[in-house]
């Protein structure tokens, strides 16, 4: 990993060898408690379980599970502040967990009734909660809602908005959509996010609030990322999740058929490599 003491190469250019970010340098694995840990992995196998789930239902499983934190059951504040942190919310409304920034910033959602019939059509954007086992990151992954392929992704150990920022910028590099959607949370609602959109000439598409099922496909993408590889493989460090992701990102693209794309892959479909099976 980085070593900090190292005379010929400076953190910044061992970042760039490790193909890391710069902020990924300051995790710190033992900031939080166990506990919390512990916590917010079993809130996370709950949500990606079941979205739909508001902190309101994710308490009340918690507690028929008799889980404890710091000796008591756990209360519906705790899970509230939990999910904060984890940036996520339930479709049910509830606390808007992502906050919008200005009611100016908010896009009209420009999907409904739309047929999308060809790859950049349509893109969605979304954020989730990445365990390590002494820790967590979080991972943006921008996806093609026609073949489900993943154009672009990035890890961040917070949720500060530049490795969405470089997520999306990653991926007009490739080809730029006619739509991107997004949920309403603060990094979609955000000065930079939306000048970005506007200068590629990318039409704003947001879901209405509390309509996380919106953006359907990018949730099930994560859903197969974590029971697939995430809670299988128990990540150490940032980096062993950065390269398991890489590599589940390839095998998702490339080498796992879709029943709803008639058993081809992302890539077939988006690319055009093969004819649609019969």
């Amino acid at each position: 990993m980085v070593d900090r003491n190292n005379p010929k190469l400076s953190v910044v250019q061992q970042a760039r060898l490790l193909t890391i970010s710069r902020s990924s340098l300051y995790y710190k694995q033992t900031g939080p408690s166990r506990e919390e840990i512990d916590l917010k992995h079993r809130i996370d196998e709950i949500y990606t379980a079941h979205p739909v789930y508001g902190s309101r239902r994710i308490k009340t499983v918690l507690r028929r599970e008799g889980y404890l934190y710091q000796g008591r059951l756990v209360g519906r504040k705790l899970v509230q502040r939990c999910m904060q942190e984890m940036g996520i919310s339930g479709v049910c409304p509830g606390p808007n967990l992502s906050r919008r920034n200005h009611k100016e910033s908010i896009y009209p959602y420009l999907l409904r009734n739309l047929k999308i019939e060809r790859p950049n059509q349509v893109w969605g954007i979304d954020i989730t909660y990445i365990r390590l086992t002494q820790g967590w990151m979080y991972l943006v992954a921008v996806i093609d809602w026609y073949s489900r392929y993943v154009v672009s992704w990035e890890l961040s150990p917070t949720l500060e908005i530049d490795f969405v920022l470089q997520a999306v910028s990653c991926g007009f590099m490739k080809v730029k959509p006619d739509i991107l959607n997004s949920d309403q949370g603060s990094h979609f609602t955000s000065d930079k996010y939306v000048a970005l959109l506007h200068q590629a000439e990318v039409k704003i598409s947001m879901d209405g609030k509390g309509r996380a099922i919106d953006n359907i496909f990018t949730e099930r993408f994560f859903r197969s990322l974590k029971w697939e590889d995430i809670y299988l493989k128990e990540y150490q460090t940032p980096r062993e999740a950065k390269i398991g992701i890489s590599n589940y990102i390839q095998h998702y693209n490339w080498e796992r058929p879709h029943q709803s794309l008639n058993d081809q892959t992302p890539a077939e479909v988006y690319f055009g490599l093969k004819e649609a099976v019969a």
